[in-house]
């Protein structure tokens, strides 16, 4: 993720190398565009920006009004600051909170990478002194301390969050994001692993049998997509938030970039016209989820 934001931000995406892989964006940005969501549910995770060893939540969600760039060390990245939807949000707390999962709620939080690259990769590239296409709600997950959650946890979690959604009072169009890197392993005597069997499988299985990739144990992640493919169990989280049902509009996968596979697939409820405003992307209100977007992160750093 770190090296296709530099890529982004630098002016190197007509370089052959990044171009490969921007160019596989191209048709999900002319789809947001076309589905105009009034939010964004992002799933993404955070990379000791907003948290760090000392306070590591399982699932942090995003309530403010704004969320600032965060300095990663060479600078925030020149995008602008995120908008909150601080009242779905609260919303979604309450809802999810009483359904008894236990979320972090944050009032004040910086966001790195992590998510802000996949906005870029999903809605364009916007000025820094420019405004994003819509609100967010970010909900950042554990996966960079042991141990995560389960992807049952996360999966069943998205269902929470679709529940809370179609409870909210205002009709909006929502869409749900769920980031994080296909199989890819940073350092160690793997490091460079890339499983595209398994990448591949498990986005067949997303689309077609959600309910197989629930039970996959933390160590086969670790065994078959590495140290850092931990990160898939986020998708769940965008897949539980959708219908049992859903039809796949879009893939894309390439490896390599910067050291990792990328992956990209949009689902959408079937049934759910885009322009029908009572149904967005995954999470909303009322049948107000339709479509998710989920982009596995892509470039070696995690993020």
């Amino acid at each position: 993720m770190p090296a296709i934001g530099a890529a982004l931000d630098n002016g190197k995406t007509e370089e052959p190398y990044w171009k490969r892989i921007f160019s596989g964006f191209e048709k999900s940005q002319a789809w947001m565009r076309e589905t105009k969501p009034d939010v964004a549910i992002i799933v993404y995770n955070d990379h000791a920006s907003a948290f760090s060893v000392e306070m590591i939540p399982t699932f942090a969600l995003g309530c403010a009004a704004e969320f600032p760039p965060a300095d990663e060390g060479w600078g925030p990245r020149p995008v602008p600051v995120v908008q909150g939807h601080p009242a779905l949000a609260s919303h979604i707390a309450q809802s999810v909170i009483l359904d008894e999962f236990d979320l972090t709620i944050c009032n004040k939080m910086e966001v790195d990478h992590g998510m802000t690259v996949p906005m870029n990769l999903l809605f364009g590239k916007v000025a820094k002194d420019g405004q994003w296409p819509c609100p967010v709600v970010p909900l950042a997950v554990n996966v960079v301390m042991y141990p995560p959650p389960t992807g049952h946890r996360c999966y069943m979690l998205g269902r929470a969050i679709r529940k809370a959604v179609d409870s909210y009072p205002e009709d909006l169009k929502v869409v749900i994001f769920g980031t994080g890197g296909l199989s890819h392993q940073i350092s160690g005597p793997r490091a460079g692993l890339i499983n595209s069997k398994w990448d591949k499988s498990f986005l067949d299985n997303l689309s077609k049998n959600p309910q197989k990739l629930i039970k996959i144990p933390h160590i086969d992640y670790m065994r078959e997509a590495g140290a850092e493919g931990i990160e898939m169990v986020m998708w769940l989280i965008m897949r539980g938030a959708l219908d049992d049902k859903v039809d796949e509009l879009y893939r894309f996968y390439t490896v390599p970039a910067s050291n990792t596979a990328v992956g990209h697939i949009i689902l959408a409820n079937r049934g759910r016209g885009a322009a029908r405003k009572s149904t967005a992307r995954p999470r909303r209100a009322t049948g107000k989820v339709k479509h998710a977007a989920a982009r596995a992160r892509v470039d070696r750093i995690r993020g």
